[in-house]
């Protein structure tokens, strides 16, 4: 079976799931996310250790009874099996075995037991798979799902899904590489990563967009390098971040105020088995309670910072606790005012930039998605971090995409990067009649071709100059320009001339002067008729 008959298998698995959870009233139901992901992780991770422990002991991948025979193992020799389980794979006892399960959806009060056996999953991987908080208070893997569900139909909500779990296995995938689960993830996470989840709503970050960070940060051999993500979302950014350094040469950091955003970045490490970072995602306020810091209390410094922070949020409720001693070097620029009206729209994107910028070792990089209005503002919050990236000379360079990159904003974006080192000339690209318009459900969507990002990406990493595409100017060309980093207005304004004789240029003034006179005498007889007919004009009773 090729790579495209097991992803389908595996896209087949979660469209059961997401059936069963419709067939009991849970189709579009706030917690169908959490059902639908924490059953594909309990099938993922007892596949997995199915697989491993065949690697280990290979009498068990000839026995088609392996479960069964592995439940007989002495108990000292099945804790020396576990003892040898790779990093990634969750620790399993034999009757967390979904074939044990199967066997036994007949027994009563079977949704209990299948809801325990998750939970000692859960607290016998406690160390390994639970996300922070930013209190330090644990988030294990897995809820009592059939709660979701009235106590009447329980029973059978669970065995509908453990037959849905049986007839597959992923054991014959374990190779596959990130490519691979980047798709799978992204399916499954499909319908519950959209702006309709309130006030906190995800945002999935567009592979171009992703690929296009990632390929213009990452340009050459990288090693033992810290990834940071303060607004990590599901994980998009990161995850390409590391593909492109190298999953074992970069450590992954992260926090996001969303619980569902850390449970799914969770869920995205998992599946490309970087589990050892996962005790570095943490789930709280990044602005108002940063969790990663040094041991004398400062806040950690990164090497590579990548962010699609949000732009626009009400942050009222706490931005007078920011206006701190401590606070003031991290917001240099100033905390947004709180509006009279419209707290929503508070640019909270401000904050994020500058605790990125805060936030990079000496020789740090970074790349953090904006609203294009930021690198032209004439005045304000914004003017005053370019300043600072200017005068500082951390700018790298700016690439202004299409329209609609994100189908589910309307709002212009561009990429703003980062290079503590880069003291030369800074790149700026007008990327904005790049792409095709396509329609994603109701929303109108820009998608770029793979030509169009290895455009952007290599005209960025060689710093090219391409009439009305991209410019590199200096640090000296933007202060001139007041700060601007729009790329359109450094393009040189072409006049065109056209070479003639004199004697030419005399008969095309005489032409024009011909052309005046008819105008002028044809104007005089229309004077003429127009004041003829306004006497003709009378007042009738």
């Amino acid at each position: 079976m090729t790579s495209k008959d097991f992803e389908n298998k595996v896209k087949e698995l979660i469209d059961d799931l997401k059936g069963v959870c419709a067939n009991y009233g849970l189709g579009n139901d706030g917690n169908e996310f959490k059902i639908i992901t924490q059953v594909f992780l309990y099938k993922f991770l007892n596949d997995k250790f199915a697989y491993e422990v065949k690697q280990l002991e290979p009498a068990l991948a000839k026995d088609d009874n392996w479960q069964e025979t592995l439940s007989k193992y002495p108990k000292d020799d099945y804790q020396m099996l576990l003892m040898q389980l790779s990093e990634g794979t969750a620790i399993i006892q034999p009757d967390h075995f979904i074939a044990s399960l199967y066997h036994k959806q007949d027994e009563p009060d079977f949704a209990k037991l299948f809801d325990d056996t998750l939970m000692d999953i859960a607290k016998l991987n406690t160390d390994i798979f639970s996300v922070k908080e930013d209190g330090g208070a644990k988030v294990i893997l897995f809820d009592r799902i059939s709660e979701f569900v009235t106590i009447s139909k329980r029973d059978a909500f669970c065995k509908a899904i453990v037959n849905k779990l049986i007839n597959f296995s992923f054991e014959r995938i374990f190779n596959e590489k990130y490519d691979f689960y980047a798709t799978i993830f992204e399916y499954l996470i499909s319908d519950y990563n959209k702006d309709s989840g309130g006030k906190y709503a995800e945002y999935f970050t567009p592979h171009a967009v992703a690929k296009i960070m990632a390929a213009c940060l990452v340009t050459g051999d990288v090693k033992n390098v810290t990834c940071y993500d303060p607004s990590a979302g599901s994980g998009t950014l990161l995850m390409n971040l590391a593909h492109a350094i190298g999953e074992d040469k970069c450590t992954i950091y992260s926090q996001d105020i969303s619980q569902k955003s850390s449970s799914l970045l969770r869920l995205n490490l998992i599946l490309n088995n970087l589990v050892h970072p996962i005790q570095n995602i943490i789930q709280g306020n990044t602005i108002l309670h940063p969790y990663h810091k040094q041991d004398n209390g400062q806040l950690e410094k990164f090497d590579y910072i990548v962010s699609n922070p949000p732009f626009k949020l009400d942050f009222s409720d706490y931005s007078a606790d920011l206006d701190t001693k401590a606070n003031n070097e991290r917001f240099f620029a100033g905390i947004p005012n709180v509006p009279k009206s419209k707290k929503d729209s508070m640019a909270i994107y401000l904050m994020f930039l500058q605790h990125i910028m805060h936030s990079l070792t000496a020789k740090g990089k970074a790349a953090i998605v904006v609203p294009t209005g930021f690198i032209t503002a004439q005045s304000g919050i914004d003017k005053k971090i370019r300043t600072k990236m200017v005068e500082s000379k951390i700018l790298k360079g700016v690439v202004s995409m299409p329209s609609n990159i994100f189908a589910t904003t309307g709002t212009n974006v561009s990429i703003l990067f980062l290079d503590a080192t880069n003291k030369k000339d800074v790149v700026l690209i007008d990327a904005s009649n790049l792409g095709t318009k396509v329609k994603e459900g109701k929303n109108q969507k820009t998608v770029l071709s793979s030509a169009e990002e290895q455009r952007i990406i290599d005209t960025f990493n060689q710093t090219k100059q391409v009439e009305d595409f991209s410019v590199a100017v200096s640090y000296d060309d933007i202060k001139a320009k007041n700060y601007s980093l729009s790329a359109g207005q450094y393009f040189e304004v072409k006049i065109e001339y056209t070479d003639i004789t004199p004697e030419e240029f005399e008969a095309k003034m005489k032409g024009f002067e011909s052309n005046l006179e008819n105008l002028f005498a044809e104007s005089k007889v229309l004077e003429k008729e127009i004041k003829g007919n306004l006497k003709t004009l009378r007042y009738e009773q």
